[in-house]
C-alpha cells in the first residue's frame, strides 16, 4: 500500500517554519556567546552594544531590496541565495571580540543576508497557499521565530559553557546548511494550481517572477499582457498598506523592548537573579509559539466556515491581540514579583502573537503578487521600530537613574511599559479604520 504524500504546499509551509527557527537561534545564539567572550575579554558595554546592534542596520537595509528581488527572481532563490550567506560568514568569522571591525562586518552581513528572508517567505507563501490556509501557514512560520528564540535560550548557554562561544557559530552554520540542502532538495515553484479559479483567489503560478512582459492566456481564448512592473506610488500611497506598516512597528516595538530588556527589569527593577528564575524566562517566547498558531488556526476557521470575512477576521484578531497586550503591557510594573511580571510579559507576547493572524497575514490579501515587497516595506518599520525602541529605553531608564538614582521603583519602568501600551491601542484604531482583506493590487 502506498503511503498518502504529504501536499507539496504543507511541505513548503513546514520547512519556512523551520528556516524561521534557524533565523532566531542564530540571533539568539549570538548574543550569548558574543556576551561570554566579551565579557572575558574585559570588553566595555558601549562597545558590545555597538556589536549587538549591527544587525539591525544591516537587517533594516535589505528589506524592501528583499522583496524586490524575491518579486524579479523568485522567492525561493532568493530564500535559498540569503541562508547560504548568513550560514557562511558564520562558518568564516572567528569570535574575537577585540577584532572590532571584522565583527561589525560580519554582523552587517548577516543582517543583510536575513533581511531577505521574511519578504521571500511572503513572496513564497503567497505562490503555494491559498486563501483560506493563509492564516494558520503564516502563523506557523512565523512562530517558528518564538520556538527558535526560546530553543536557543535552553540549549545554547550549556554548548558555550562546555565547548566554549565559537561552537555556537558552528553548530548555527551546521544548521543552515542542513536546512539549504532540504530547501534545494525538496522546494519547487508551483507548476500549476491544483486548485480551481487560483489567479482569481491570489495564488499559484500568476505569481511567479516574469521575465519581461509575457502573454498569457484568459478565459475567452485570447491572450493578455502581464507586466512586471511594480506599482511602487500605489503601494506606498495606499491606506491599508500602511495599516499593517504601523502595526508591524508597534508590534516589534514591543517585542525589542521586552527582548532586551525584562531581564534587566528582573534583575534591577525586581532585584531578582535570572539564573535563580530557571525555565520561566522562557515562557513569554513559548507562549507566542501557542498563540501565533491558536490565531492562524481561528482565522481560516472564521474564513473558511463563513463566520466572518476577511476583512472582519483580521480586524477582529488584530484589535483582540493588541488590546490585551496593551493591558498586559502596562500591568508589568504593577507586579512587584517575578511570578507576576512572567504572567503579565508572557500575555502580553502572546496576544501580540495573536494579532499577526491580523496585520502579518493582511499583506498576502490585499496584495498577493507583491506581498514580498509589502512584507519588505512593512518590516523595515518593525526593524526600525526596534533600534528605535531599545534604544529610547535606555534613554528613559538613565533619565531615571540621574533623576532617583534607583531603578528598584515601578516609576521608573512605567514609560518603558506605557509606550508600547498605548502604541498597541493607538496601531489597533488605525488597522481598524483602514485595513481591508479585498485583494487590491493585482
Amino acid at each position: 500500500m502506498q503511503m498518502m504524500k504529504i501536499p507539496k504546499r504543507y511541505l513548503i509551509v513546514i520547512l519556512t517554519f523551520i528556516s524561521t527557527s534557524v533565523c532566531y537561534i542564530e540571533r539568539v545564539g549570538f548574543s550569548i556567546a558574543y556576551t561570554v567572550a566579551a565579557d572575558a575579554a574585559g570588553i566595555n558595554q558601549s562597545s558590545k552594544g555597538t556589536i549587538l546592534s549591527t544587525f539591525y542596520y544591516g537587517y533594516a537595509c535589505s528589506q524592501v531590496p528583499g522583496g524586490w528581488a524575491a518579486q524579479k527572481i523568485g522567492g525561493r532563490k532568493v530564500l535559498l541565495l540569503s541562508f547560504v550567506l548568513w550560514s557562511m560568514t558564520c562558518a568564516l568569522v572567528p569570535l574575537d571580540p577585540n577584532r572590532v571591525f571584522i565583527l561589525v562586518l560580519a554582523r552587517l552581513l548577516v543582517g543583510v543576508a536575513q533581511g531577505f528572508i521574511f519578504p521571500s517567505i511572503h513572496t513564497v507563501l503567497a505562490q503555494w497557499v491559498p486563501p483560506h490556509e493563509r492564516s494558520r501557514s503564516v502563523s506557523l512560520t512565523t512562530s517558528g521565530m518564538y520556538l527558535g528564540a526560546a530553543m536557543g535560550m535552553l540549549f545554547l548557554p550549556s554548548l558555550v559553557k562546555y565547548k566554549g562561544p565559537q561552537s555556537v557559530f558552528v553548530a548555527e552554520a551546521a544548521l543552515g546548511a542542513l536546512w539549504c540542502i532540504l530547501w534545494f532538495k525538496y522546494a519547487s515553484d508551483p507548476p500549476r494550481s491544483e486548485l480551481p479559479k487560483a489567479t482569481a483567489a491570489g495564488f499559484g503560478k500568476s505569481l511567479l517572477p516574469v521575465k519581461g512582459s509575457q502573454k498569457i492566456k484568459v478565459e475567452d481564448g485570447g491572450n493578455s499582457i502581464r507586466s512586471t512592473k511594480i506599482p511602487w506610488k500605489r503601494i506606498l500611497v495606499s491606506l491599508p498598506v500602511w495599516a499593517i506598516v504601523v502595526n508591524n512597528f508597534t508590534f516589534h516595538y514591543a517585542l525589542y523592548v521586552l527582548m532586551n530588556w525584562l531581564p534587566t527589569y528582573f534583575e534591577l527593577g525586581l532585584q531578582l537573579s535570572l539564573q535563580d528564575m530557571g525555565s520561566s524566562k522562557m515562557m513569554p517566547y513559548l507562549n507566542m509559539f501557542l498563540f501565533s498558531n491558536i490565531g492562524g488556526v481561528v482565522a481560516d476557521h472564521l474564513v473558511t466556515k463563513r463566520i466572518m470575512s476577511i476583512t472582519r477576521t483580521r480586524k477582529f484578531l488584530n484589535t483582540v491581540g493588541f488590546i490585551v497586550a496593551s493591558l498586559a503591557l502596562m500591568a508589568i510594573p504593577v507586579f512587584r514579583t517575578s511570578d507576576g511580571a512572567v504572567l503579565c510579559s508572557s500575555v502580553a507576547l502572546g496576544f501580540l502573537a495573536l494579532g499577526r493572524a491580523g496585520f502579518a497575514v493582511n499583506h498576502m490579501d490585499i496584495a498577493p503578487r507583491y506581498a514580498g515587497i509589502v512584507m519588505g516595506v512593512s518590516n523595515t518599520a518593525g526593524t526600525l521600530a526596534g533600534i528605535i525602541g531599545v534604544d529610547l529605553t535606555g534613554k528613559l531608564l538613565e533619565a531615571a537613574r540621574a533623576a532617583d538614582s534607583d531603578l528598584s521603583s515601578p516609576e521608573s519602568w512605567k514609560p518603558v511599559f506605557f509606550i508600547p501600551g498605548l502604541l498597541c491601542i493607538l496601531s489597533s484604531f488605525v488597522f481598524l479604520l483602514f485595513s481591508t482583506g479585498e485583494r487590491i493590487f493585482d
